[in-house]
């Protein structure tokens, strides 16, 4: 391969930080990716992490936002939420007790993806998600 060709494709949406945009990011990665076998695991991810970066950060706040980019090459699917910080802590998972509303997004995330990094800024956190394809060529049915 050329060394500046590439065979993944990117993606991104900008979203006010209000509950109604995660519905939105939602239904965006299942339009991109709707020929895919990982088009659910992806959607519930995306809105796994971008209720977080609403309910948990700056992105919930006033004018805030939280972005999203999806990369998808026939190797991994990655999906990244940008929130506009204001915690003292970075993203992690958590163990809740059973009685708790809040505290499982992350580790259903780090569930359902194969690999989840967090990654700090001076602006935020972005959380990144990625689905490998198996063996028999998953995500290269996507056409995209």
């Amino acid at each position: 391969m050329h060394e500046y060709t590439s065979t993944a494709r990117v993606w991104g949406l900008s979203c006010p930080g209000s509950p109604e945009e995660v519905s939105r990011a939602r239904r965006w990665t299942r339009d991109i990716l709707r020929d895919s076998p990982f088009a659910e695991d992806a959607a519930l991810i995306v809105s796994e992490l971008s209720s977080n970066a609403i309910l948990h950060t700056a992105s919930g706040r006033g004018h805030g936002s939280f972005h999203l980019a999806l990369a998808v090459s026939p190797q991994v699917i990655a999906l990244s939420v940008t929130d506009e910080g204001g915690t003292g802590s970075a993203p992690k998972v958590e163990q809740p007790d059973d009685e708790a509303v809040h505290g499982r997004g992350l580790g259903m995330v780090s569930v359902l993806a194969h690999r989840v990094v967090v990654n700090d800024s001076q602006d935020g956190y972005t959380v990144t998600a990625e689905l490998y394809a198996d063996n028999n060529g998953g995500i290269s049915e996507l056409g995209v």
